[in-house]
């Protein structure tokens, strides 16, 4: 059984940091792209920021275009999203994203975390 768990989230100040991971387990034979989205309360769930399987693509919301960056680490089956100068409407419930193919299929699928809230708020 393949999961994917998102961990890091909590209350910060305006102007703050947080990092955020996403470690995937289970039976994995390969993982594609990855990404996160978040949902603030009363939005819909938007994409964040993804990342290649081999870190050479990333790509990020404009709203968050040079203070957040996205990186893995493959050999940890992990991602992350470094969040810095955080604003008030960067809460949301972020949510960890992978494109996975398990052993004993031959498809890439999507696996979802079930989130992490971050909340910037003084």
């Amino acid at each position: 059984q393949v999961q994917v768990e998102e961990s890091g989230g909590g209350l910060v100040q305006p102007g703050g940091s947080l990092r955020l991971s996403c470690v995937a387990s289970g039976s994995i034979f390969g993982i594609g792209y990855m990404g996160w989205y978040r949902q603030g309360q009363g939005k819909e769930r938007e994409l964040v920021a993804e990342i290649s399987m081999s870190s050479n693509m990333v790509d990020y919301a404009d709203s968050v275009k040079g203070r957040f960056t996205i990186s893995r680490d493959n050999a940890q089956k992990t991602l992350y999203l470094q969040m810095n100068s955080l604003k008030p409407e960067d809460t949301a419930v972020y949510y960890c994203n992978a494109k996975i193919r398990a052993i004993a299929r031959n498809t890439y699928d999507d696996y979802w975390g079930k989130g992490t809230l971050v909340t910037v708020s003084s």
